[in-house]
């Protein structure tokens, strides 16, 4: 019996052993290795450089690609707001003389021979743009008749203030990237080429938007304006940010007209604090290019004149507000008169909204300088072109 147990238990212990030997063998038999699949894919995230070890794809590439230009993803609201809109109003009311520019207009001593047209006591100049303030109102007969300050009623059609909302912006601190707005209506490309589809978005004038690039294609300069979204330059201005101090400044605070982009804006210690769109000056009369400071200030100014030698562009704009003269006759001033912004079609001053005026005027101060330049080099420069300039 026992030789019996004893071989069973032998028996046993061999297996076991046998076993334990067998899964020895298994752990140390080569591993055949697996065919290499590439890279590893990057976690989506913006490289200045090519990541090493890894491959960026998909939404990496994009950041990647948007971080190399300077601009981080999800983009970023412009640190800015628009002034308060109380400054839109100004407490003149303003008409436009409706006749063919070569006729005068009748002044009358009564508002029932201004209704009848007859025995006038007088005449305003002929011109193509006559604006008058008036005092008051009388609509009869289909028509709008107006007494101006002197007393003397003609009819005109008042000019509604809304022409002149537009309004820029206020920095509480200096944007990351540029920005600008919209002159005509359009709709951004995918990419920034003629042929490239255009997307839903729909852009109207004076929209607000922010530029990440800009890229020139077959002679056309193109602005990135979001994702896959490129506007051609014809449709935009854009206000490029300089906030050093120009040549000759000697104080901490000066106004930057940039004739090119259309765009104004005001630098107090070295920081934006104020940007809008403009109308300077256009051919034969522009804004003069250079260094001036503001030498008056009238908030309620009568303005008038012609440079055609047959005084065939003869024009009148009374009660033009918040004016800042700086060049001679040429002054910043709020346009009651003007709907869009964006063109240069002054007689050589710089047109704002009111608000915009307004703001301005608050701001600026006898002395601060104004620079004026056009970074294309299109503006003449010599000082024997330019006349006294006006509105």
């Amino acid at each position: 019996m026992k030789r019996f147990i004893r071989s069973i238990f032998l028996s046993v212990m061999f297996l076991a052993i046998s076993g334990i030997a067998a899964v020895h063998a298994e752990d140390s038999a080569p591993t055949p290795e697996e065919p290499f699949a590439g890279d590893l894919l990057c976690l989506p995230g913006a490289y200045l450089v090519d990541p090493e070890g890894c491959l960026p794809l998909g939404p990496s590439v994009v950041l990647t690609n948007l971080a190399k230009i300077g601009v981080s993803y999800p983009f970023q609201s412009l640190p800015a707001v628009h002034p308060p809109e109380e400054l839109n109003q100004v407490n003149i009311n303003y008409a436009k003389i409706n006749i063919p520019a070569t006729e005068r207009a009748k002044l009358f001593g009564s508002l029932d021979d201004a209704v009848n047209g007859a025995n006038p006591v007088g005449y305003l100049d002929a011109g193509r743009n006559i604006y008058v303030t008036y005092t008051n109102r009388t609509d009869m007969n289909g028509g709008h008749y107006i007494q101006l300050a002197t007393g003397e009623w003609l009819r005109g059609s008042p000019v509604a203030s809304s022409l002149t909302s537009f309004q820029g912006l206020l920095f509480q601190q200096t944007p990351q990237n540029s920005f600008g707005w919209i002159v005509e209506p359009t709709h951004p490309r995918t990419s920034p080429d003629h042929s490239a589809p255009e997307t839903d978005r729909e852009l109207n004038r004076e929209d607000l938007v922010q530029i990440y690039d800009r890229q020139n294609s077959g002679g056309t300069d193109w602005y990135m304006v979001g994702l896959n979204e490129w506007v051609e330059r014809r449709y935009i201005r854009q206000f490029n940010l300089n906030a050093t101090r120009p040549e000759g400044v000697d104080r901490d605070r000066w106004i930057e007209v940039n004739l090119y982009e259309q765009t104004l804006a005001a630098y107090e210690n070295g920081k934006l604090v104020f940007a809008t769109m403009v109308a300077s000056g256009g051919d034969p009369f522009f804004t003069r290019p250079g260094l001036f400071q503001i030498y008056e200030k009238k908030p309620v100014e009568r303005m008038s004149g012609a440079f055609e030698a047959d005084k065939s562009d003869y024009y009148l704009f009374d009660g033009v507000p918040w004016t800042m003269y700086f060049d001679e006759a040429r002054a910043l001033h709020g346009a009651y008169w003007r709907a869009n912004f964006g063109y240069p079609e002054t007689h050589g001053c710089v047109n704002l909204s009111i608000g915009d005026a307004n703001w301005l005027y608050q701001w600026a101060e006898v002395g601060d300088w104004v620079y004026v330049w056009d970074p294309s080099g299109q503006t003449p420069t010599d000082p024997s072109l330019y006349t006294a300039g006006g509105a």
